[in-house]
């Protein structure tokens, strides 16, 4: 028998006063009622609430290998119990639920309720990167598997977040993203033509025979690229944002040029580049997420910060999109 040590019992009365106490305390005093970093709630966590707090799969793409890279961001950050700052330090439990978040992904605060996050896994030999280890009973920490029986965790006081063997065997392995393969099926289902994904979703938008053809000539879903243009134009070809992008995609003049688009006014063109910048995205990013984020602030942002950019914009559009896309039957 393992025995928990000060910082385990440290963390199970954390959790326990959570259970009582939802929205976690900053050592400040603070209490966190907003998204991770403070951002406000994504629409992950609404579907979460409305689906009165149990686990939804939400993963849109992400790979398990995307979560651990985003993980290792966090490697040498001081162990800090409460806290969910990584300028500050992090506990276990706020390593885990960042490192998903910042994939758009949104995991409950605490190791207890993040062991019951996402599906079961078997045993540790079925465990793949990306899936949340946990342990003890009651469960008092979390970390992320690696591969290999390694782990990247935030281990106690006095520690910091660091890559350590797997040192007994997990009460609980939860699987909140799925693997490469399914996520390579996953996108060719989003992105296949029409053919393949129907149109009748589209009966009756605006421009709908267009997001077809477009759809079909550069391989992407006619559904999401309307969903696209409603969330960027509300289907308005004359629409100028307060930045200078333009028409029913918002494509910008410089970004407009190079899609080999004259006239972003023009409702034909502006499809044909929304759907050819789109498949780009999809091709180089592999994740649906990205790729709308790539969209929205510019590749060049999501390979700076390894995932969904941490604006505010950019963190309330991917799932915009996203509805919009689920309202077309997407």
């Amino acid at each position: 028998m393992t025995l928990m040590g000060v910082s385990g019992v440290l963390s199970r009365i954390q959790d326990i006063q959570n259970q009582f106490n939802p929205n976690p305390i900053d050592p400040d005093g603070t209490v966190t009622t907003t998204g991770p970093g403070g951002t406000d709630p994504t629409f992950a966590s609404l579907l979460d609430n409305a689906n009165g707090g149990q686990s939804t799969d939400v993963s849109g793409g992400v790979t398990g290998d995307a979560v651990v890279a985003d993980a290792k961001k966090y490697l040498g950050i001081p162990y800090v119990f409460g806290s969910t700052d990584p300028s500050k330090g992090l506990d276990c439990s706020s390593l885990v639920q960042r490192s998903y978040a910042d994939l758009g992904i949104q995991l409950p605060r605490n190791s207890w309720e993040q062991a019951k996050a996402g599906q079961p896994v078997a045993s540790l030999a079925d465990a793949k990167p990306g899936d949340i280890l946990a342990f003890g009973s009651p469960v008092h920490h979390v970390g992320i598997y690696l591969g290999d029986n390694q782990m990247i965790a935030a281990p106690h006081t006095g520690d910091h977040v660091k890559i350590q063997k797997v040192y007994e065997q997990p009460a609980a392995i939860r699987r909140v993203v799925t693997d490469a393969a399914a996520v390579a099926a996953q996108n060719l289902a989003a992105v296949r033509p029409a053919v393949l994904q129907g149109t009748g979703g589209l009966a009756g938008v605006p421009y709908g025979d267009l997001f077809v053809k477009a759809g079909t000539k550069y391989g992407v879903s006619p559904k999401l690229l309307a969903a696209v243009a409603k969330v960027e134009s509300g289907y308005d070809p004359r629409a100028v944002s307060g930045v200078g992008a333009r028409g029913l995609m918002q494509l910008m003049p410089s970004t407009a040029k190079g899609l080999g688009v004259d006239d972003a006014f023009d409702p034909e063109q502006a499809i044909l580049g929304g759907a050819k910048l789109l498949a780009h995205n999809l091709r180089e990013f592999k994740s649906l997420p990205l790729a709308l984020a790539a969209y929205n602030a510019g590749g060049g942002a999501v390979k700076k910060y390894g995932g969904i950019p941490p604006f505010a914009e950019t963190q309330a559009y991917v799932p915009k999109v996203q509805k919009a896309l689920a309202a077309l039957g997407g």
